[in-house]
Parts: structure tokens; sequence; C-alpha cells
């Protein structure tokens, strides 16, 4: 077995399709009120709307990126929140959490 998808909860879909598109360049497809996919991300996923604030500390989705500076300013300037950053053995990465509160990483190699 494989991972296939990726499904995070989102209070607001249309902001969270303005932070990934602006801060990735992810695309979308609006599947309903409550229901957003994206592609262009490495792996496909959706965001499906709740009101319930997402859970802490439970699986942690990795972005990468071959500059890791361009991308915390990508992540910033589209308005998401610095929570963490750190060297480890082979890289670094930071942690951000989007608009609604979904804490993700981005790393990239030493």
């Amino acid at each position: 077995m494989k991972i296939d998808y990726v499904e995070l909860p989102a209070r607001d879909l249309a902001a969270m399709k303005a932070f990934y598109g602006a801060a990735f360049g992810w695309a979308f497809e609006d599947w309903g009120p409550d229901y957003m996919a994206f592609s262009n991300s490495g792996l496909e996923g959706g965001f499906r709307r709740t009101d319930d604030a997402p859970p802490r500390g439970g699986a942690l989705v990795i972005l990468y990126a071959d500059d890791l500076e361009a991308a915390e300013a990508a992540v910033t300037d589209a308005g998401g929140i610095i929570v963490d950053r750190h060297d480890f053995p082979g890289g670094r990465r930071f942690h951000f959490t989007d608009p609604s509160g979904n804490e993700l990483a981005v790393w990239t190699k030493a």
C-alpha cells in the first residue's frame, strides 16, 4: 500500500485556496460548498470544510523546497505563520500554520 491522497480540514475554503495558490502555486477544483481538491502539489489531496479547529501534534505533511528561504518568504507573504525552524542531520526545515490552523513543514537538504 502507498499513500494516495491527503485531506486537510479547512474553516474557510476561499482562504485556503488563496493561501496555497499564492504560497505554492497549487491548482484547485471545487466539489460543492464543502470540499475542494488540490493538485500540482506533488501528491493530490483536498480540503474539507469544517467548523472545528484542526488537531495539533498529529500527522505532519512535509513539503520539499530547493530554496528554503524563498519558500518561507512565500509562506509568510501569503499569510502563513512560522511556528518553528530547525536544522537536523541532512537538512533544515520550518513549520508553519495555514489560515485554518493546520501545521505543515517545508524542508531542504543541507
